[in-house]
């Protein structure tokens, strides 16, 4: 199995693993837990090989159906063991994110695109899975945290792209890239990394702290 490989199928894992969190959080049954878990997992892969124009890859490959059921019935008996499941939830998106962002790049140079496309493509196929999940299980979505999210997709995306086209090897840059964006996520979650938000010109700064946009001292 190579990295790539290895990464796709942890990817869809953790994925996974963070829609069944999200169905057990509202005390769904199992059969909502492995859909959700089946969304999340497959649904931003499903995305990019549809705008690629290639077959979806869980069509040609239904062990990725498997491992997102394997990881909803795992955390169906096992959620209860967890303090925090939102938090946990949110770790495990990062990684997620992190190996997702990889894959989506390589697929699409594989396939002979440019680097723009794969840009693209391991954004898309890094976020849209966690965006679903968010928008069905009604959970607050990971795109109005203050927190980096898309960005860190975007540092996992182009590592890959520049590491590939200085002939790195595709272990090694799937590896670093991966660690690049997963590192950019996690100091997000752990010290509250954000980029600049916009606010309407002529607000009081009292008002910016209490629309949540200047954090109180």
């Amino acid at each position: 199995m190579t990295m790539i490989q290895l990464f796709n199928y942890a990817g869809i894992f953790v994925f996974a693993a963070t829609g069944a969190l999200a169905a057990s959080r509202r005390q769904l049954d199992i059969i909502a837990f492995v859909f959700l878990a089946a969304v999340t997992g497959i649904g931003g892969g499903t995305l990019r090989d549809l705008i690629l124009g290639v077959p979806v890859f869980w069509v040609e490959d239904p062990g990725n159906l498997m491992v997102c059921a394997a990881a909803a019935i795992l955390v169906y008996f096992s959620a209860n063991l967890l303090e925090s499941r939102y938090r946990v939830l949110l770790w495990l998106d990062a990684l997620g994110l992190a190996a997702y962002s990889v894959i989506g790049a390589a697929k699409s140079l594989a396939l002979g695109f440019d680097s723009t496309i794969a840009i693209v493509t391991g954004i898309m196929t890094a976020t849209f899975g966690g965006i679903l999940r968010d928008i069905i299980s009604g959970e607050p979505s990971v795109l109005m945290r203050r927190e980096i999210y898309v960005t860190a997709a975007l540092a996992g995306s182009v590592t890959y792209i520049v590491l590939h086209s200085v002939a790195a090897g595709p272990g090694i840059s799937a590896l670093v890239a991966a660690l690049a964006a997963f590192a950019v996520r996690g100091g997000a979650l752990y010290f509250g990394w954000a980029l600049p938000t916009y606010h309407k010109p002529g607000r009081t700064p009292e008002e910016l702290k209490r629309e949540g946009y200047i954090r109180s001292e």
